[in-house]
């Protein structure tokens, strides 16, 4: 059974910070919540939890497109190739915000992600994924748990949540309802911003 901790974003409880942080570096999946909706995380240098993620979500972790949380800019050189002083501006005047940008990957990914060409990188405005990342050393891969074809509330509803992935994952944080809107998609890798989804960041 999923551990529910409540966790608020004006004053986390350090200690609960530190739970979620052990269970990540021990191989655990989270659901956390965000700046847009609730998402599901796991140690992004971690092959085995990549593994669990991808068969929560239903697909094979070669073909899993899993965003990579930061909680500023300062990773980005490990994942991506350089990148323009324009391109680095126009990313900092955008994050922390409900966007997620593609950028051309580099060859250092971790293992689960050999191959890719590019990566989702997000910065969420969240003090929570923050001080996880944070703690924890290094960023957290991520991916959405709203399906096209879900009712609302579960995407919203911390409970509701956690009842759906109550075998499925070692800890949901609570922090409230949740949003309904995903974020912002945006394609960099050709310099110019592309919208490939567009959510609840304006560009």
């Amino acid at each position: 059974m999923a551990k529910i901790l409540k966790i608020y974003p004006d004053n986390p409880q350090e200690n609960y910070i530190d739970q979620v942080v052990k269970t990540l570096r021990d191989g655990g999946l989270i659901i956390y919540p965000s700046d847009t909706i609730y998402a599901l995380g796991c140690d992004i240098n971690n092959l085995k939890a990549m593994e669990k993620l991808a068969i929560v979500k239903g697909v094979k972790l070669e073909k899993a497109k899993f965003s990579i949380i930061c909680n500023d800019l300062s990773h980005l050189s490990e994942f991506t190739k350089p990148i323009e002083t324009s391109t680095f501006r126009f990313l900092k005047n955008h994050l922390p915000g409900p966007f997620t940008f593609i950028l051309d990957a580099n060859k250092n990914l971790p293992l689960a992600y050999k191959g890719a060409k590019t990566v989702g990188i997000r910065v969420p405005d969240h003090s929570i994924p923050q001080l996880i990342v944070e703690k924890l050393g290094h960023p957290i891969a991520s991916t959405s748990i709203r399906d096209e074809d879900e009712i609302l509330e579960y995407s919203t509803d911390p409970e509701l949540i956690a009842e759906k992935y109550d075998n499925l994952v070692d800890i949901v944080i609570d922090s409230g309802y949740g949003d309904n809107v995903a974020s912002t998609i945006v394609d960099l890798t050709s310099g110019e911003p592309e919208i490939i989804r567009q959510g609840k960041g304006e560009i």
